[in-house]
């Protein structure tokens, strides 16, 4: 039996108080599933700029390089300083972000089921941006073959797991050149899997069908800021931001976090909804278990994806954001019985 190193990062706000939640559904889901998992407490962002005068300390980043998987809670006013260094440091090329629609959430249909696969280390957010005097500021974008070709591929990898459809996203017909070459590469790609239907279109044009007809898309490929605001939107389409998990992937690293923000005016009351960072960790099982062969991993991971769903459809077990009045441990407990209720069952 493979014993699994996972780096955990509690973060800032409400960070600390899903983490707990959050760990307390994988010791429930490692008790029924026999997983071996060592987890390693590290400090990132502004709790750990304050502490230890830098936001990522060598120590934690020793700490991920180490372990097999990072699960992250949502960082405060430091996160480019701790993810983004990270995406680059890790070369996490991949930003994966599944939305799906949840039962008696407010979503715009009950059918969404897509995924936004954005690339993760190019791009403006590479954070190339200079000062040429006190009224012009310049941000260079890049974008390579290389990062656009791999990022396509994961795409239509994925697509290939799910319904086989991959919608690419850009804006040639302004930025001729940067989306230009993304759109080629994308093109060039897609004609290696010619079992998986193809389409291109305009990011402002996928922004008004994402609230028209989201049920539509599969897989959503784009580059790094238009999958960033993309993948919020189509969260809120499908309910809520708050459940939205996210994952950075790359060849040998990945990290695992919520996508929405610290929430510092909530933080400490017990009332944060730990669903996203739960989900997210539902994402690293299944990477896990998809990269180390291991079946109980897969299996986990579906069986969280399936409390959750059931805790959302029943709606006794609610934090106050999707009109519940329960407590932030509470749902995690809730996740974790019917995780133990499945297992009984079976």
């Amino acid at each position: 039996m493979k014993r699994y190193v996972v780096a955990v990062i509690p973060g800032d706000g409400i960070g600390p108080e899903q983490t707990e939640a959050t760990l307390k559904v994988l010791e429930a889901v490692s008790e029924v599933y026999g997983l071996d998992m060592e987890l390693r407490m590290v400090e990132a962002g502004d709790t750990a700029l304050k502490k230890f005068g830098t936001p990522l300390p060598q120590e934690t980043l020793d700490t991920i390089l180490d372990a097999d998987a990072c699960l992250k809670g949502p960082v405060g006013e430091s996160a480019a300083d701790v993810i983004v260094r990270l995406r680059i440091a890790l070369d996490l090329y991949a930003n994966v972000r599944p939305v799906k629609s949840y039962p008696r959430l407010p979503a715009l249909r009950p059918d969404i089921d897509l995924v936004v696969v954005r690339e993760n280390t190019e791009g403006l957010y590479k954070g190339f941006e200079f000062n040429v005097d006190g009224d012009l500021a310049v941000a260079l974008r890049v974008i390579t073959r290389r990062g656009s070709e791999r990022i396509a591929r994961y795409a239509f990898e994925a697509a290939r797991r799910r319904r086989r459809k991959v919608t690419c996203v850009h804006k040639a017909n302004v930025m001729r050149v940067t989306c230009g070459l993304f759109a080629e590469v994308c093109r060039e790609v897609s004609k290696q899997y010619p079992d998986v239907e193809y389409e291109e279109r305009y990011v402002d044009a996928c922004a008004a069908n994402i609230v028209r007809k989201p049920h539509e898309f599969d897989v959503i490929l784009t580059t790094n800021m238009f999958g960033d605001i993309l993948s919020d939107e189509a969260a809120q389409a499908a309910g809520s931001l708050g459940l939205a998990p996210a994952g950075n992937i790359g060849e040998r690293y990945a990290i695992f976090e919520p996508v929405h923000g610290a929430a510092f005016d909530i933080a400490g009351r017990g009332i944060a909804n730990p669903i996203s960072m739960i989900l997210a960790s539902a994402m690293m099982l299944d990477w896990l278990g998809t990269r180390h062969s291991d079946r109980r991993m897969v299996e986990a991971c579906k069986a969280v994806e399936g409390a959750v769903s059931r805790v959302l459809g029943e709606g006794r077990v609610l934090t106050p954001d999707v009109g519940g009045s329960s407590g932030t441990m509470e749902v995690a407990l809730e996740v974790g019985r019917l995780i133990h209720e499945r297992e009984d069952a079976g």
